[in-house]
C-alpha cells in the first residue's frame, strides 16, 4: 500500500519527452507507444500514495485547521457541526442525466438521490433537472414536480420534455433559467457532464462531481486487454476504444478548467485533477460518496434467512458474494476462472452472485455452489450483504468509487478488491479492512485462498473494523454535511474556515 520512491525516481529519470505520435488503427505498435506516452502520469500516480490526514492507524486522524479550499484529503475525515435547520438555507439547482424512478438505479443515480434527498431533508431547497423517467405515473410526476415556491423536504424534480430516458440538457437549461430568473440559485451542481462546459463556464457558482474521468477509462481499457488469455485474440474494439479515449483525455484536460469547482469522489481522482488535468488546488475538493446507514447495517438473522432462501446449506464453511453488472469490465472473467479453481480445493465454499449480465449463465455452469440470483431489487441488498462472510469486487474499472464496497462495509463485511488507487486510497486504507489483489487471475486466486484460510471468525473481526470505519466515513450524513459546507463556502467565504467559531 506504500509507494516505492526509488522505483518512481527511476521511472521519472528514464522518461524523456517525446513528440506525440498519433495512433493508426492498423498500426498496433504505434498505438501502444502513444498509450504509453500518455499513460506516464497515470503510472506515476499508481506508485504514489494519495494524500491523507491519517496516521498509520487510519481510524485516528490528526487535528486539522485552515481554509477548506486548501484541503487535499477527503472532507469526510472532518467533523462538521450539524445544525437543523442549517444556518443558511440554500437554493440548489442539480443537473443529472437520470433520476432513479421506476428502474434499478446505477451508482451515479443512487449517489444523486441519496445526497440531494439528505440536503432537502436538512432544509435546503433542491431543484433537480433531469430526463423523463422510463416508468412513471402521472400522480408520481405531480408529486415530484412541485410548483415554484412550495416548501418540501424532498427534492423538487423537474423532468424536461422529450422521450423517456433521453437527456436533453438544452431543454433542462431553459427550465433552469426560468426558475433562476424568478429567484436566483445559490449553487448549481452538475453530476459529471450533465451540464456541458460551454454552458457551465458562465456559472461561477457551479460545482461538478466527477464519477469517472477519461484518464481512468484509459487505464481500464489497458487492464481489460491484459486480462485476456494468451491464446485469446485482441478485441477489435480495443484499438478503436483507445483512439476514442485518447482524444477525450486531451479534451477533458482542456475544458475541465471551465468548471468553477470540482468534486472528486476518490482521493486518487482528486490527485489526477490537480496533477494531470492541471486544475488549481483550491478548486478541487475530495468528498467520498456515502450510503444510508439506516438502510445498510449488520443483521445476522436477516443474513441467515437470505442464505436459506438462496439454498446455501447451514454447513457451508464460508460464503463469498459479488454484486453489480456481470460484464467483462467489472472483472467477472477473473472471478469466474479463479473461483472455478477454488471450488475443487475447498468443498464447503459458496459464492452468491447478485446481478445481471452476460456472465450470469457462465456462473451457473460452475455448479450448485455458485448461486446466481440475477438482478436484486434495492430492498434486498441489505439481506444479500449480511448473508456473506466477505464481499468480493474484482472490477477492472478504476473510475469512480463503487458504492457496493461502502454498502458491504456498512453491513460489517470485509472486502476483497482490486488494487486500484481509488480503492486502496479511499476504501481499504487499513490492512484490517480486507485484502487487495492485482487485476489478474493468479493474484485473485491467491487472495481467495488467504480468505478461506483465515475463516469466518477472523473475517467477522475484520468486518467489525470495517463497520466502525464506514460509520465514520461513508454515511449519507457525512457526505451531505461535506457537500453542504462546500456549497456554503462557495456562497460565503466565512464558511471556508475550519473549524468555525
Amino acid at each position: 500500500m506504500y509507494s516505492n520512491p526509488q522505483k518512481s525516481k527511476l521511472m521519472a529519470t528514464n522518461t524523456k519527452p517525446r513528440k506525440p505520435i498519433l495512433p493508426h488503427p492498423n498500426n498496433l505498435q504505434t498505438t501502444l507507444l502513444f498509450v504509453l506516452i500518455l499513460s506516464i502520469p497515470l503510472i506515476l500516480l499508481l506508485h504514489h500514495s494519495p494524500s491523507t490526514t491519517c496516521t498509520t492507524k487510519t481510524t485516528t486522524t490528526r487535528p486539522w485547521s485552515g481554509d477548506l479550499r486548501t484541503a487535499q484529503f477527503a472532507w469526510n475525515r472532518l467533523a462538521f457541526v450539524e445544525s437543523q435547520p442549517p444556518r443558511t438555507p440554500l437554493k440548489l439547482a442539480v443537473f443529472t442525466r437520470k433520476w432513479p424512478i421506476g428502474a434499478t438505479p446505477g451508482g451515479m443515480e443512487r449517489h444523486a438521490l441519496t445526497l440531494h434527498t439528505a440536503l432537502a431533508h436538512r432544509g435546503h431547497q433542491v431543484h433537480v433537472y433531469t430526463s423523463p423517467p422510463t416508468e412513471i405515473s402521472t400522480a408520481v410526476s405531480r408529486e415530484l414536480d412541485h410548483p415554484p415556491g412550495t416548501s418540501t423536504t424532498s427534492p423538487q424534480v423537474h423532468f424536461h420534455g422529450g422521450l423517456p430516458g433521453q437527456w436533453r440538457y438544452n431543454i433542462a437549461w431553459e427550465d433552469f433559467q426560468r426558475e433562476n430568473q424568478r429567484e436566483p440559485f445559490d449553487v448549481v451542481h452538475s453530476e459529471s457532464v450533465a451540464l456541458p462546459h460551454w454552458l457551465a463556464r458562465d456559472l461561477p457558482n457551479l460545482a461538478v462531481s466527477w464519477h469517472g474521468i477519461a484518464l481512468e477509462s484509459l487505464e481500464s481499457s489497458i487492464y481489460q486487454d491484459l486480462a485476456r488469455k494468451p491464446t485469446e485474440p485482441m478485441s477489435p474494439s480495443f484499438n478503436q476504444s483507445l483512439t476514442m479515449v485518447l482524444p477525450k483525455v486531451l479534451n477533458e484536460i482542456r475544458f475541465f478548467k471551465s468548471y468553477a469547482h470540482h468534486v472528486a469522489i476518490s482521493d486518487s481522482s482528486g490527485e489526477m485533477l490537480r496533477d494531470v488535468y492541471q486544475i488549481p488546488k483550491s478548486r478541487v475538493h475530495v468528498i467520498l460518496n456515502g450510503v444510508d446507514d439506516a438502510e445498510f447495517g449488520p443483521d445476522v438473522r436477516l443474513g441467515q434467512e437470505f442464505r436459506a432462501e438462496c439454498g446455501v446449506p447451514k454447513n457451508a464453511t464460508l460464503v463469498m458474494g459479488v454484486s453489480g453488472r456481470l460484464v467483462k469490465d467489472k472483472g467477472h472473467p477473473l472471478l469466474h476462472e479463479a473461483f472455478s479453481k477454488l471450488l475443487s480445493q475447498h468443498p464447503g465454499v459458496y459464492l452468491i452472485v447478485a446481478g445481471a449480465g452476460p456472465w450470469e449463465n457462465r456462473y451457473r455452469e460452475l455448479g450448485p455452489r455458485v448461486v446466481a440470483l440475477g438482478a436484486l431489487p434495492p430492498n434486498k441488498l441489505r439481506a444479500f450483504y449480511n448473508s456473506l462472510d466477505i464481499f468480493v469486487n474484482p472490477t477492472l474499472r478504476p473510475q469512480g468509487l463503487d458504492l457496493t464496497l461502502m454498502e458491504a462495509m456498512q453491513c460489517g463485511k470485509p472486502i476483497l478488491a482490486t488494487r486500484f488507487p481509488s480503492i486502496k486510497g479511499s476504501i481499504v486504507v487499513d490492512d484490517e479492512f480486507g485484502y487487495m489483489f492485482s487485476p489478474n487471475v493468479e493474484s485473485l486466486l491467491e487472495g481467495l485462498e488467504v480468505v478461506v484460510k483465515e475463516g469466518p471468525a477472523r473475517l467477522a473481526r475484520r468486518g467489525r473494523a470495517c463497520r466502525d470505519y464506514a460509520s465514520s466515513m461513508f454515511t449519507a450524513r457525512k457526505m451531505a454535511l461535506a457537500y453542504e459546507r462546500l456549497f456554503l463556502c462557495m456562497k460565503d467565504e466565512k464558511f471556508c474556515k475550519y473549524p468555525m467559531n
